[in-house]
């Protein structure tokens, strides 16, 4: 018989590290109501909301914590239940930790990707709009503070999107993430390692961004990545120093996601008034940041500024509305981006509820005007003509803007924006072009919305 092993004080242990994450969650739980954490202003659905935000990022942290590096796979980082950062409702949002040392295989099939190449796909399913891979140094609010963005403290060591990627004609494809490029090798190719101002960067976090545009047509991409080797190493168990290691990493992170996501909010996209020596100064505006019923200047603001897709042009704001007004957003396009979308957030970030509710429009859907442009209003209530982007009935919240561009155009040929507040009862005045729409019709895209959300984000 073995000898029976004493596990008194790996009980204890293991005790102590779970009250160590439990601690953590309730040092989340405090951002929702202490001012001192910089939480949205209270009223009881933003409390409500809040609740659902850090329960978000403990289960975003619990997917994270339990990962290996050595042995990863692509999960969703954000959906439905743990919308954050002002994410982009036309999303998927797919995350992997790698341990850039190492060298790993993806491996993908796409359905019709002509439309990557500027052709015209055939009827039935096609890929997403585009897609991006970029490999980070790091994970955005990982600290839980803002000096994380000071430059040169996390970069992209590499991207690949669909404009560049290489597919085969069946739409598979392969991409190889390695410290370094083989001698003569042709593929695709994602660099793991990378100095940046004097320091080396390795790359640990692998995000894949599929952008979608015709909700009705464009599916998922199906995904493996594989550590080169992986067949030769069985993964060993788990044991007592990992799994204290893993707990207090579950609360490490929700804390610290928490935490740094509304610092950011209030200080540095200055949500709810100018800060002194801000962004806005820096950018020479005479308004904060993210100003009330307008949008900043379109702008590439991204890694540096906690996290965004290094191929976007970006535009914010927020809207501030009673019942009878209304936020008539307008941009024109040079130069047709890629992806095109307009979106709304709560104060904490969220993205609204864009399964049952018109929360976001993007280009395919956005009816374009005679002269041009493109006109969203936002209000409260059904204003029976198409493009109208529902607030959920969240009087305050986020704006944002999207237009994607694999290789930038000249500053003078980006899109415009203009922000326009009225009353409910003049958005016909200014929008005299939009086409009235139907309860039925509205009934039907709803349907369109559920179909498609349940697509996206399906867990087989």
């Amino acid at each position: 018989m073995p000898h029976p092993e004493s596990t008194a004080a790996t009980r204890e242990s293991l005790r102590a590290a779970f009250d160590d994450m439990i601690q953590c969650f309730q040092e989340a739980r405090n951002a929702i109501d202490d001012p001192a954490l910089y939480p949205p202003p209270p009223t009881n659905r933003n409390l409500a909301e809040g609740y659902r935000y850090v329960v978000g990022f403990m289960l975003n942290a619990i997917e994270r914590a339990l990962a290996d590096p050595l042995y990863p796979r692509f999960r969703r980082a954000i959906q439905p239940m743990n919308r954050s950062t002002i994410d982009n409702a036309d999303a998927v949002y797919l995350g992997v930790e790698i341990d850039g040392n190492h060298s790993y295989r993806i491996r993908g099939r796409a359905a019709d990707t002509r439309h990557w190449r500027g052709e015209a796909p055939a009827a039935g399913t096609t890929a997403p709009q585009y897609v991006i891979f970029e490999l980070a140094s790091g994970y955005s609010g990982d600290s839980g503070k803002l000096s994380e963005m000071q430059p040169g403290t996390r970069i992209n060591t590499s991207t690949l999107d669909s404009s560049k990627l290489q597919v085969e004609a069946d739409g598979s494809f392969e991409i190889l993430v390695a410290p370094e490029k083989p001698e003569g090798y042709s593929g695709n190719f994602m660099l793991s390692k990378r100095n940046s101002r004097g320091v080396e960067h390795v790359g640990r976090f692998l995000t894949c961004r599929e952008l979608f545009h015709d909700w009705a047509s464009q599916d998922l991409l199906d995904l493996e990545i594989l550590r080169l080797g992986c067949e030769q190493e069985p993964r060993p168990p788990i044991d007592p120093e990992g799994a204290e290691h893993m707990l207090r990493e579950i609360g490490r992170i929700a804390r610290n996601q928490v935490h740094f996501w509304n610092a950011f909010n209030t200080i540095t996209l200055e949500t709810y008034g100018q800060v002194p020596g801000g962004i806005s100064e820096r950018m020479g505006l005479d308004k904060p940041f993210m100003p009330v019923n307008d949008m900043n200047p379109p702008n590439v603001l991204g890694i540096a500024t906690g996290g965004g897709q290094s191929s976007n042009i970006y535009a914010g704001g927020t809207y501030l509305l009673e019942d009878d007004e209304a936020l008539v957003i307008e941009t024109r396009t040079p130069v047709e981006p890629h992806f095109l979308g307009f979106h709304l957030a709560n104060l904490w970030g969220e993205s609204l509820d864009f399964e049952s509710y018109p929360s976001n429009i993007n280009a395919h859907f956005v009816e374009t005007d005679p002269d041009g442009a493109r006109r969203w209003v936002v209000c409260h209530r059904d204003p029976g003509i198409a493009n109208w982007v529902s607030t959920t009935g969240v009087p305050h919240g986020y704006t944002s803007m999207r237009w994607t561009y694999p290789e930038q155009p000249p500053q003078e040929q980006w899109p415009t924006l203009t922000a326009t507040k009225v009353a409910f009862d003049e958005i016909r005045a200014h929008m005299p072009h939009a086409r009235t729409v139907t309860p039925e019709e509205r009934a039907a895209e709803r349907l369109l919305r559920h179909r498609h959300v349940q697509r996206r984000y399906r867990q087989y």
